[in-house]
């Protein structure tokens, strides 16, 4: 799913537009740029997570395609690839596997902080004075109006260049049967973030959830952007699963092909034989083979092996390979009988 729109707002799934726009106002004046200004730049990432999140969530049509597809699902269903604007689109929204995407129903979250507190900053609601007077006037030519703004508009060039903190890499290490299905795994990752507030590095644990498609092979990468450790100047890094096959008792993966190795003695071999395969997808069969079995044969099972990730539908085949076992010994009258039989 990449991104917990839910765990950004500190909401349950069932959470209302009332209890959403409660959340997105005590993050949005927690997490503003201005409030933090010995972390900026973290307090920026955050607070554009937050009207992310709002703004996905309080949209009936966004939201819904989010519960079941999830980040990556909004991101295609929403036209992937930029938009009007470039890669860099809504602040630089981008997908846990790294599909930028961008809309113009989203607004900037400056404008959405507008939207929520006025022009005039947080006095235009009342019981908020003091939180005002810490922000020194807001958007009427206060550090809001000033620097808020021109900070967000700046923001893409800003972070193209800075260097970006080394990748997280994480070893996911998985079943060949749940490769073969597909699994999701929530995935908790330690990392080192920077406090908002005093500008301290500490540690912090994060909850990713995984989606792994059926077919992915040892070594394919599923990428969270700057989901990893922060540190100062620098763009956080991301945290980047890695693909581990756990070994098989019987089978062998090659591509999207399943290697069977069976053991049969040499009479089986030259007078036929049947093989039991109990397949990875759960199901038993009996394969029957009339053909001489040779050094090097191997039966062949079109369809049966492992599914193509990026062709839906289509799977590897599965191939039996033989080791022929032969006899350590024969008798004299063994050895004629052979010979009379293969002469």
């Amino acid at each position: 799913m990449g991104k917990d729109y839910y765990a950004i707002l500190g909401v349950d799934r069932n959470a209302d537009e009332s209890a959403l726009k409660k959340a997105y106002r005590k993050l949005a004046v927690q997490w503003h740029p201005d409030k933090n200004p010995n972390n900026k730049e973290f307090a920026e990432k955050k607070f554009k997570e937050i009207s992310e999140a709002y703004q996905v969530l309080s949209d009936p049509e966004k939201r819904k395609i989010y519960d079941a597809y999830g980040e990556e699902g909004l991101a295609a269903q929403m036209g992937g690839g930029g938009g009007a604007n470039g890669a860099q689109g809504f602040g630089g929204f981008s997908s846990s596997g790294g599909t930028t995407f961008f809309r113009s129903t989203f607004k900037d979250p400056e404008e959405l902080f507008r939207e929520f507190f006025g022009g005039s900053g947080f006095g235009a609601f009342s019981g908020m004075s003091s939180m005002d007077d810490d922000f020194g006037g807001m958007f009427g030519g206060g550090p809001f109006g000033s620097s808020f703004g021109s900070a967000f508009r700046r923001g893409g060039t800003r972070q193209q260049a800075r260097k970006k903190a080394p990748d997280h890499e994480v070893p996911i290490y998985l079943s060949l049967e749940d490769l073969y299905k597909g699994v999701t795994k929530r995935m908790k990752v330690t990392k080192t973030i920077v406090d908002g507030q005093t500008g301290k590095s500490m540690p912090a644990e994060n909850i990713l959830t995984v989606e792994v498609k059926p077919g992915y092979k040892e070594g394919t990468k599923i990428r969270f952007e700057e989901e990893g450790d922060e540190k100062p100047g620098l763009i956080p890094a991301d945290v980047v699963f890695i693909i581990k096959q756990k070994p098989h008792p019987i089978f062998k993966r090659e591509g999207n092909n399943l290697i069977m190795n069976v053991k049969i003695p040499l009479v089986k071999a030259l007078t036929g034989t049947t093989v039991k395969v109990d397949g990875i997808d759960g199901r038993s069969k009996n394969v029957e083979i009339n053909e001489v079995i040779y050094p090097g044969y191997k039966k062949v099972l079109k369809g049966e092996g492992m599914p193509n990730s990026k062709r839906p539908g289509e799977r590897g085949d599965l191939e039996i390979r033989f080791d022929i076992v032969f006899p350590t010994s024969l008798t004299r009258e063994q050895k004629e009988q052979l010979k009379k039989i293969l002469s």
